[in-house]
């Protein structure tokens, strides 16, 4: 049942980050779906099934975009593999930290982008981290950390984990 909730997750976030995401841009920056899902079962599955279906969706996703595959790859592969370890080690994870966690991780994995870029100067990129990755990382983590009080509102967190 689970594998397949998660084949549903992974096929489903290409139309969802193609089709509805950019009706839902601010300043035409879109949060990234699969970094935020990724996170969420990390989160509430665990490290190997975070990892899993980050690296997965990390896969689905760049074969319908024109990024570089291994980044994407192993961007949301860490994030899923962090969620789970901060799963695992913090007692009561609430949206905040949630929301501090993708907004480092969302940045560094922009940055880490935005440094894959071959023929840049200083200023494109100083301008492309203050336009582009830095507003994304906040959408980011404030869709994941409303995401998260949300579902804490209507479930109990705690008891979607598995140890």
């Amino acid at each position: 049942m689970k594998f397949l909730f998660y084949l549903i997750l992974v096929l489903l976030l290409v139309p969802l980050q193609t089709t509805l995401l950019p009706h839902l841009s601010v300043w035409d920056i879109k949060p990234d779906s699969g970094l935020v899902a990724a996170a969420f079962v990390g989160l509430l599955a665990g490290e190997l099934e975070g990892l899993l279906v980050g690296l997965a969706i990390g896969w689905v996703l760049n074969l319908f975009s024109a990024g570089e595959l291994w980044l994407s790859l192993l961007t949301n592969g860490g994030v899923g593999l962090l969620a789970g370890f901060l799963g695992r080690q913090v007692s009561h994870v609430t949206s905040i930290s949630l929301g501090v966690g993708l907004l480092l991780v969302s940045l560094a994995s922009g940055l880490l982008a935005a440094m894959n870029f071959k023929h840049l100067d200083v200023s494109q990129m100083g301008w492309m981290v203050e336009s582009i990755v830095l507003p994304q990382a906040c959408f980011d983590a404030v869709v994941g950390a409303g995401l998260y009080w949300l579902l804490s509102q209507r479930f109990d967190v705690s008891r979607l984990r598995t140890e």
